[in-house]
């Protein structure tokens, strides 16, 4: 696995664990010679984790909608960059780059990458690792909104599998190692 993308908020939250949490996995980025692929801005948890990539002397592969460019709203250091014209471009763009994806605490647009991800792969466009790093129990809710999407019959369990969490950036790492694509589509 050599690039992954994370998609994370440009906002850093309440809470400090979320930087923390985005800290710790641009080290473990950064230690293990995985390039980082995210939006490209230089604000929230996303300058979190590409600063920490950067430290840790990563590569750090900006994909940023020409409207942010404009906006100043480009991260400094970056190794690499795309400029898009859209957001649609930019998440294509990034599926493009990356070899897996992880989604830290964000916003909605956090959540629209990870399930247009997600929803690819149940429709067989990808067989890559899809992650989320768990901070402080930050996507508890969510995990079990999914399993009560697969308990009333509208998600199979099959594809529960297809994304992996983990409270530690290295856990989650060592379960992109091993993970296992699902191979029945949704429509078998």
């Amino acid at each position: 696995m050599n690039r992954i993308a994370v998609f994370c908020g440009s906002n850093q939250g309440r809470s400090p664990r979320y930087g923390e949490g985005a800290r710790s996995l641009g080290r473990a980025l950064a230690a293990r010679g995985i390039d980082l692929v995210f939006g490209g801005t230089g604000k929230g948890l996303m300058k979190i984790v590409a600063d920490a990539v950067v430290e840790g002397g990563g590569v750090v592969h900006g994909v940023i909608p020409r409207s942010l460019v404009d906006k100043g709203q480009r991260y400094a250091q970056l190794t690499r960059a795309d400029v898009v014209d859209t957001r649609s471009l930019r998440k294509r763009r990034m599926a493009e780059l990356a070899d897996a994806f992880i989604a830290m605490p964000g916003g909605l647009g956090t959540l629209e990458e990870l399930f247009e991800m997600w929803v690819d792969a149940q429709f067989d466009g990808h067989e890559k690792p899809l992650g989320l790093l768990n901070v402080d129990g930050f996507f508890g809710g969510l995990l079990g909104f999914i399993d009560t999407m697969i308990a009333e019959g509208f998600l199979p369990p099959q594809h529960r599998s297809m994304i992996v969490a983990d409270t530690d950036p290295d856990r989650l790492l060592d379960a992109f190692e091993a993970f296992a694509p699902v191979t029945a589509s949704k429509w078998m």
